[in-house]
């Protein structure tokens, strides 16, 4: 009897493990493509970035001085810069982590580190966009409470740039949210 029910739950977690879905060969060779590509694509992403936003700067003569505008300016565009190298070196270096999994038999212990990795650079991709959109919506319409006039229409070519280089920032923390998900999603049914 307790042999049965001990077949009966063994069983039970395959089909649980398994939901439905089918674990072909052809199911990881996709997800695999998939991990790669998303990967690819963020560093594609914040190096786009990065690259917009270090050579974007604009001069303009106001009220005889010359000022220049650059990323160096704002401490939250500086920490934008800074996540989106992290971003895209870890980028880099997890593509070679799961081909090295694809190539190895892959422990779940991995399987966990790559998930967690995942997280934490999407919360860091998130944190950076987060703080340098605050600065631009105040930088393009200013903050009337505080006195906080808008800069943007001063130096509106600056401004238009670094909105580029923040929605390339963004699509590389799209693309590690879905990483997440699928790393998530790996753990939970392998």
């Amino acid at each position: 009897m307790a042999a049965e029910v001990g077949r009966d739950e063994v069983s039970f977690m395959l089909q649980a493990k398994s939901m439905g879905f089918p674990m072909s060969k052809s199911f990881k060779t996709s997800s695999f493509m998939a991990q790669i590509m998303l990967r690819v694509f963020a560093a594609a992403f914040t190096l786009a970035a990065i690259c917009v936003m270090a050579t974007t700067s604009q001069s303009i003569v106001l009220l005889g001085f010359n000022i220049t505008a650059h990323y160096t300016d704002s401490s939250a565009m500086r920490f934008l810069l800074v996540t989106d190298t992290i971003v895209c070196v870890s980028s880099v270096l997890s593509v070679l982590f799961v081909y090295y999994l694809s190539r190895t038999e892959s422990d779940l212990k991995y399987q966990f580190y790559l998930f967690l990795h995942d997280m934490v650079i999407m919360g860091l991709a998130v944190s950076g966009c987060a703080a340098a959109t605050a600065v631009g919506y105040i930088s393009r319409y200013g903050e009337e409470k505080m006195g906080w006039t808008a800069v943007c229409s001063h130096v509106g070519k600056f401004c238009n740039q670094m909105m580029i280089s923040m929605v390339f920032s963004y699509l590389a923390s799209v693309s590690y949210f879905a990483l997440s998900v699928m790393s998530g999603h790996k753990l939970m049914y392998e």
